[in-house]
């Protein structure tokens, strides 16, 4: 387009203004003629280049276009704006930047889709959907280069990632370039991982052809690629997920020499003698390259990471640097250092800190790092002399220093030998990482000395494989393994072939943030070896070689492993997942690979009532940009069904909740197999531990929290179930604390979105109530006739009467003054109020640790920061009115200008100020003796400056909204934020910080996602084949991070016992036929139970201590419900529940399970 544009600008103006010149300023001399035959040669050279410039244009659009083709061959359609470099390397014009696009690479058979000496391809870069290229390269290097702008972090997109990384990790992703090696059901995983991260490149490396067999673990296949290169046909469906990132493939045998392009690599089907040759060159290579090996054979996995000679790790850990607010410092060698009880202290000895804002002993304001001891939750031992310092007097804050930490890894070669520490996950199993040492070696061997892997179902190439594994056990010598368990190696060597996919899902997440690590330095690298199992998912009961045999599915390698009676079970199980999020995504993947819901018998529910943002894109890989505002199950349930035709899955948008047990009713519960939770809260987390503890059904439930993830079984009868814990809830900070009392960047957040919506959502909201129905609104605050109905009142009639807005400039002189108000006025009262030298009621100083004393500030349009708080805040107010918004208001010069006029009155303090200092206070609001009269002189006011309004005036309410950028809400709070952080001395954010905060974003990563749904699913192995006992489930919490696997057996249930029974929280008593209430007295009177109460919902059905209730006794339960209670049954309800308080024959109270009466 540009071509055609500059050419048609050539013919059109050149000759006119040179025609114009020629006409106008030319003077009639003997140079005339001359000049005449100049400018047709002139005018002739510039129309042929005009023309030039169009056919060059028109070339690109009358060539056709390659679109896919059955047989293979590049499917691609070219972008005009895409630029080839030096290289040959496509790279997009950075003019237009979309997320996804649709570049496809096939191949007919094994061969590359064109062929060139290194027989790669490069796509990616930035291009608009559908018009994406492909280059293929002619040189060894394959690497592309990537696009200018790839630094610049896109935060809508990226903000949940940016909350574990932050910008500088983020910029050393961008400019990464990995190599994965192998493309079977792990490389896909670790390679779906790292573009969504958004590394800078990724090449896709593998000589073999997609086999039936592989769909059993790899999501980007399907049975029409079964054939072609498996590098070539991953390239469309990664490429999806996030065009920023450029996708290359190689396709033939690599060099080592090769490996010098990437950052990190990453090999997932090599054996040990190659890995070791190209290991040894990324080891010694300036600079190092990090290298990691990772393989995943039926239910065992093995990493193994070397990121070097001497790797420096930035963070260790990823959390912010621990604080705490000083209460005193001793004069002492060593001095001991005393803080506020607010907050635990999170210190561990041996840390460095940094001391500030002391008052006193000045000397420790120096910057200095020092090290402190003996920590404990408020205090700890400084090492250093404090004996001359000055008196400690007041305030300061200590602060840890984190420190780099450096490793120093051991190549392969080295390490195979003598590999160190192992990583445990699973305390139960302390001697298997040895033996699994041993066992990757000797399956290694075996496919060395015959070519292939053992054959599933084989006792003979299992027992040659023990056997190698024994040869190579006794090579060790004092190293060697006590008991090789024979039993472990056959289950080992049967499914050594197989690639699950809930295994690679799982391995794909920690290597996936290994190589993340090897990038950045960012939290600490596996050092060096993990290994690890699943031997207890496989089915209890003993299994024919011949249920291992390959049925010529898409499961063959399941089936290899867990045996074809188990794969029926899950093809018919009938799975309700709640939540197609990042977890419900990675979910219905796992699901459908694994053949679950896909036969005749079985189905898949899943529900969501969420539409799909732009946010969601970084971690919720079934999901485009072209889905943003559709429904997320049902762009999940499209997607998952395209990785597997054959899955039976409905897809509904409800929430899972009381109020939509009409849709999930008894006969919904009672049909389901198993239900796995895919949820973001815990009220909807307990409400279906709830359904499922009355239904008795198995649920998985897993979480995430940046790089931590846990996994929790709930199995009937066998263990506790998600309620039966909770977490301690979040400190809250006290109400005075946050209003006048800041001492953190968070209280000062809390404060602005309290504001924000006081100003912008409820005080609108509650003026459009009093314009709706204005007598129903104002008998409604008579009858109240307390502080809040006052308050409500107030608020209507200033934001109508005394800061009401009819133009812009009202908006700006309301922002001004609410500066004034904000950051001048209030803090003026406060120290009006409360001095400097202020005591407490006891004497003590007023200003103490962790209250600051704080400073007014003076307004200046000079300063950016307080004219940026004025446009958000007018431009706000503006749409609350409805006022439109001129273009001159982002302009600081004219905004400045605009400012100045408003008339700013003098400060008056108030002696009689009633300001809030009670930690314990729920509400700023007093009440007062005569409120009713303020009403109704309120209401007064109200009626009259309601008659200057126009006919039908609404105010527009503002939901916040933290994602979208452009709507100013986040431009106020931060704003509101930082102005009052500035008054109390408080470290500022930027935005994308209070962001975080006051957007409450929840930090998330798709690799922990991604581990956390392997681990369950893992467990969903256990579930459909049934029969497990309780030591073979496993609950995890892990932290990708540090890194740290911690897995155990869950937690059984509380048994209650009397007499000869026993029952927990799983069981539910069931009376049919709908008993009396004596007849129900009875039955629990025969168990030796004496019930005293009985009631329904909240309401009383029996109790023995009132006499009316005897007249009851003969009446059915349904009717008692429904007199009594007024319960209104549903057609669909079968039953209701009651729940009976019972003593023992001695008066003890006993609790007894939930009774469910049944009628028909």
């Amino acid at each position: 387009m540009f071509k055609l544009g500059l050419g048609l600008g050539f013919i059109v103006s050149i000759p006119i203004f040179l025609g114009f010149f020629y006409l106008h300023f030319l003077p009639l001399t003997h140079h005339h003629n001359c000049f005449l035959m100049l400018y047709y040669i002139v005018a002739l050279t510039v129309i042929s280049m005009g023309f030039c410039g169009i056919f060059a244009s028109f070339r690109l659009y009358m060539l056709p276009r390659k679109r896919a083709a059955a047989d293979g061959v590049v499917v691609i359609e070219a972008e005009p704006e895409t630029i080839v470099n030096n290289n040959n390397v496509a790279v997009s014009s950075p003019f237009k930047k979309q997320r996804f696009g649709s570049c496809i690479i096939a191949t007919a058979g094994n061969e590359s889709t064109a062929k060139n000496g290194d027989n790669s391809a490069v796509i990616g870069g930035n291009s608009d959907q559908n018009n994406s290229r492909v280059v293929e390269s002619s040189s060894q290097s394959i690497m592309a280069l990537g696009d200018a702008n790839h630094s610049e972090i896109d935060e809508d997109l990226h903000s949940r990632q940016l909350a574990v990384y932050g910008r500088e990790t983020m910029r050393r992703l961008f400019a990464s370039n990995i190599l994965i090696s192998g493309m079977q059901g792990l490389g896909a995983e670790i390679a779906k991982n790292l573009i969504l991260a958004g590394v800078k490149s990724v090449t896709l490396h593998d000589e073999g052809v997609v086999e039936l067999w592989d769909l059993s673990s790899n999501f980007v296949f399907s049975e029409s690629d079964v054939g072609k290169n498996r590098a070539l046909a991953s390239v469309q469906k990664l490429q999806e997920l996030n065009n920023s990132v450029i996708i290359s493939t190689l396709t033939t045998k690599l060099t080592k020499e090769q490996l010098s392009d990437f950052q990190a690599v990453v090999f997932t089907d090599i054996g040990f003698e190659k890995a070791i040759e190209f290991n040894d060159y990324c080891h010694n290579h300036q600079p190092p390259i990090s290298f990691i090996k990772a393989e995943v054979r039926g239910l065992f996995g093995s990493i193994f990471c070397d990121f070097g000679p001497e790797f420096t790790v930035v963070d260790t850990d990823g959390e912010d640097p621990h604080t705490g607010i000083i209460a005193s410092i001793s004069n002492d060698n060593p001095a001991l250092v005393s803080c506020v009880d607010d907050e635990r202290l999170e210190f561990q000895d041996g840390d460095l800190v940094v001391f500030s804002e002391v008052h006193g002993m000045t000397e420790l304001n120096d910057g200095k790092p020092r090290k402190i001891k003996s920590a404990r939750p408020y205090s700890f031992i400084l090492e250093e002399d404090t004996t001359n310092f000055g008196m400690y007097t007041k305030g300061g804050i200590v602060t840890q220093v984190k420190q780099p930490k450096v490793l120093n890894f051991k190549p392969l070669r080295e390490a195979l030998k003598d590999p160190g520490d192992f990583l445990l996950s699973d305390f139960s199993k302390f001697d298997r990482p040895p033996l699994l040492h041993l066992a990757f070696q000797a399956l290694d061997k075996f496919v060395s000395d015959l070519g292939r892997f053992p054959v599933a179902g084989s006792e003979e190439d299992a027992l040659k494989l023990i056997s190698i594994a024994g040869n190579i056990n006794e090579s060790l010598g004092d190293g060697r393994v006590e008991d090789i368990n024979p039993k472990l190696l056959r289950h080992f060597a049967f499914g050594s072939r197989a690639v699950l996919n809930p295994m690679a899902a799982m391995f794909g997440g920690i290597v996936g943030q290994e190589v993340v690590k090897a990038c950045s330095g960012k939290f600490h690298p596996l050092f060096q070896f993990f290994y690890f199992d699943s031997f207890e998912s496989l089915p209890t009961e003993p299994l024919d070689p011949s249920d291992f045999r390959p049925l010529n599915s898409r499961y063959d390698a399941q089936i290899s492993v867990f045996g074809s009676k188990l794969q029926k079970k899950l093809e018919d199980a009938k799975v309700f997942i709640v939540g197609s999020g990042a977890l419900g995504c990675e979910f219905l993947k796992n699901i459908a690979l694994m053949g679950v819901s896909c036969g005749d018998e079985g189905k898949l529910t899943i529900t969501d009532d969420d539409v799909i943002e732009k946010s969601n894109l970084s971690r919720q890989f079934l999901f485009r940009d072209w889905n943003i505002g559709q429904a997320k199950s049902t762009v999940a349930a499209s997607a998952a069904a395209s990785i597997n035709s054959h899955l039976n899955i409905e897809a509904l948008q409800n929430r899972v909740g009381p109020e939509t047990e009409n849709v999930f009713d008894d006969t919904f519960w009672e049909n389901l197999t198993v239900v796995i939770n895919a949820l973001d809260n815990v009220n909807a987390r307990l409400y279906v531990d709830q359904k499922c503890l009355y239904f008795q059904k198995p649920l998985l439930e897993s979480g995430t929290l940046g790089a931590k993830c846990n996994t929790q079984a709930v199995i009937p009868h066998l263990t506790e179930n998600y309620g039966a814990s909770r977490d301690p809830p979040e400190k809250q900070a006290p109400m005075c604390t946050v209003h006048s009392f800041p001492h953190n960047i968070d209280h000062c957040l809390t404060w602005a979105r309290s504001e924000f919506e006081g100003l912008l959502e409820k005080t609108p909201a509650e003026v459009n109530a009093y314009l709706s129905n204005p007598v129903e609104y104002k008998t409604a605050q008579r009858n109240a006739g307390d502080a809040q109905a006052r308050d409500n009142l107030e608020r209507v009639l200033e934001c109508l009467e005394k800061e009401k807005c009819e133009t812009f400039q009202d908006c700006i002189t309301w922002a001004r003054l609410r500066f004034e108000d904000y950051f001048v006025n209030r803090v003026k009262q406060l120290i009006y109020t409360f001095p400097e030298d202020a005591a407490t009621s006891t004497g003590a100083p007023f200003w103490s640790a962790p209250k600051r004393f704080p400073q007014p500030l003076q307004f200046s349009a000079a300063d950016p920061s307080h004219l940026q708080f004025v446009t958000a805040a007018s431009i706000l107010r503006a749409e609350t009115f409805g006022i439109p918004i001129p273009d001159w208001v982002r302009h600081p010069k004219m905004l400045a200008e605009a400012v100045e006029k408003v008339i700013v009155p003098d400060f008056q303090p108030k002696k009689d100020a009633n300001i809030v200092t009670d930690e314990k206070a729920t509400t700023l609001s007093t009440a007062s003796i005569d409120d009713a009269a303020v009403i109704n002189e309120l209401i007064f006011k109200l009626e009259l400056c309601t008659e200057n309004l126009p006919q039908g005036f609404r105010m527009k309410p503002i939901q916040f909204e933290k994602d979208d950028d452009t709507n100013y809400h986040m431009d106020l709070i931060a704003g509101l934020a930082n102005m009052r952080a500035r008054n109390y001395s408080i470290p500022e954010v930027d935005k994308l910080k209070a962001k975080f905060i006051a957007g409450r974003i929840i930090p998330a990563i798709a690799t922990s996602t991604a581990m956390a749904t392997g681990l369950v699913c893992l467990e969903l192995y256990k579930v459909l084949d049934g029969g497990h006992k309780v030591e073979d489930y496993r609950n995890t919490f892990a932290n990708l991070a540090l890194p740290l696997f911690s897995m155990a057996e869950p937690v059984p249930p509380k048994v209650i016992k009397h007499g000869d029974m026993s029952w927990t929280v799983w069981d539910r008593w069931i009376l049919r036929d709908n008993p009396t209430l004596r007849e129900l007295l009875q039955w629990l009177k025969d168990k030796g139970l004496n019930a005293y109460s009985i009631s329904y919902g909240s309401c009383l059905l029996y109790n023995s201590m009132f006499p009316r209730h005897r007249e009851r006794m003969d009446k059915k339960f349904v009717d008692l419900a429904q007199e009594v209670a007024k319960a209104d049954l549903p057609p669909n309800r079968r039953h209701l529940d009651v729940v009976v308080a019972c003593e023992d024959d001695e008066d003890n109270d006993i609790d007894i399970p939930q009774i469910s009466i049944y009628f028909s």
